[in-house]
């Protein structure tokens, strides 16, 4: 989709005029301006933010990769694209290795600044304007969020939040050369945007077609994330309960009819923006046997919804790499049944744990393997209980954008891998667990390597 409202010709395009460290303009945005419409109305910026929720952000599938739950395709294109990031194999790269994304995260980070500032000069309803400068504030949040879970060190390992990040960018300014912000930093100015974004929001909740865009509950959902991410578990908790609060809705894979979670058609469907499969890494996402087999596959009913056997092949397609725009997630309730679970038992909440956790697997499971779960679930506490929730966390999240984040937030283990009989290995707390800056990145802008 291209929102035809800007020229490079106009004023309104110094707003996107490209900041010189991010390398050149067209590049930076992918912008093919038509007309020459300054922005001045709400709708004008609406148009502006719907282009930037459009961006198309894959990463979160991409380094999953780098899990211990996907595995690239036997095919020659795929293992070329993906093979050295499936095997932590940074340095030596093959020439066709997918670069992870850094521009497709700081271009709506720019549309939303150019929103901000903007705000006092915008005409139109001041609910309007509150709501599309609240929504400005959230993106700007979600992507120094993604960013720096790519490129920062995991926040909750000791010495993290000292150390140098990504560059927060929070003005349109052209002349500044950004430097590296450090983990803590960066948090913080996701936290502020997070406070800032609910002051403005107003719209609980969006009719379909609009599901892309933020809402009160959004608010929640990505507090409800990044506090997860720090570990602090008691504002995770609440923000994951306020969630529930708003829609509590599970799809029951006991109904045939049931959708995909990750559909922004289904009940569970929060906020539905990114879209993580594309043609190139859906056709090499799969899921090995090993992963497989964690599933009960007669009475899981997830095993079913989720994947598909290959034939003569040690691993198993999945459902959720999907390429049609209907799969488009960034929260669905399920994941807030989750935090909430995880959070609680961390607070030594075992009895509010064990509620959202069975809620949930209700809805996932046949009835035989609940009344299982059900039985021992209730006698779990402590390390046992939390360690049911990470293992259900893995198996719902599965193919979501979750599992690498996961592993880094938690205790980043040691993985090994064995491809056609060679075998790779990541250590337990090894580097590899944060990505380095792209070179693209750093050609543009040598300060990113300091």
């Amino acid at each position: 989709m291209r929102i035809n409202i800007i020229n490079k010709a106009t004023v309104a395009v110094a707003v996107f005029t490209c900041v010189a460290a991010f390398s050149s303009c067209d590049k930076y945005l992918d912008i093919q301006p038509v007309g020459k419409v300054i922005p001045t109305t709400v709708d004008d910026y609406r148009a502006l933010l719907n282009e930037a929720y459009q961006m198309p952000q894959i990463d979160r599938a991409v380094v999953d990769f780098r899990s211990d739950i996907v595995v690239v395709r036997d095919n020659d294109t795929d293992m070329n694209d993906y093979h050295n990031i499936q095997t932590w194999n940074d340095n030596n790269t093959l020439a066709g290795t997918r670069e992870f994304g850094w521009e497709v995260y700081y271009s709506p980070i720019y549309t939303a600044n150019a929103i901000i500032e903007a705000q006092g000069k915008i005409k139109g309803n001041t609910t309007d304007i509150n709501q599309l400068v609240g929504e400005a504030y959230l993106l700007r949040a979600y992507n120094h969020f993604t960013l720096v879970n790519l490129y920062g060190q995991p926040y909750t390992k000791s010495g993290a939040s000292e150390t140098k990040a990504i560059p927060i960018k929070t003005s349109t300014d052209l002349e500044t050369t950004p430097e590296r912000n450090t983990v803590g930093e960066v948090y913080t100015q996701i936290l502020s945007d997070i406070a800032e974004a609910r002051k403005l929001i107003t719209q609980s909740s969006w009719e379909e077609r609009y599901k892309y865009r933020y809402s009160t509950v959004s608010v929640d959902a990505l507090e409800a994330r990044v506090r997860l991410y720090m570990g602090d578990w008691q504002s995770a908790y609440d923000a994951a309960e306020r969630v529930l609060k708003a829609n509590d809705k599970l799809e029951d894979f006991n109904n045939a009819a049931s959708l995909l979670p990750t559909s922004f058609k289904s009940v569970e469907a929060i906020t539905s923006a990114e879209q993580f499969y594309t043609g190139t890494n859906a056709s090499a996402t799969r899921a090995p046997k090993e992963f497989i087999a964690e599933y009960d596959t007669i009475n899981d009913l997830r095993y079913k919804k989720f994947y598909q056997p290959v034939k003569d092949k040690p691993y198993f397609s999945t459902l959720k790499a999907n390429t049609s725009s209907e799969y488009r997630c960034s929260f669905h309730t399920a994941e807030f049944y989750l935090i909430a679970a995880e959070a609680a038992a961390h607070l030594n909440k075992d009895a509010e744990a064990r509620t959202r956790l069975l809620a949930l697997l209700k809805n996932r499971l046949n009835s035989t393997l609940y009344a299982t779960k059900q039985s021992a679930i209730n006698a779990m506490s402590g390390a046992a209980l939390l360690a049911e929730v990470m293992q259900q966390r893995k198996l719902e999240l599965a193919f979501e954008g979750q599992r690498w984040f996961d592993l880094r937030r938690t205790n980043r283990p040691a993985i090994t891998k064995t491809i056609k009989a060679t075998t790779y290995n990541l250590l337990q707390d090894d580097p590899r667990y944060t990505l380095a800056i792209p070179v693209s990145a750093v050609s543009a802008n040598p300060q990113l390597k300091n």
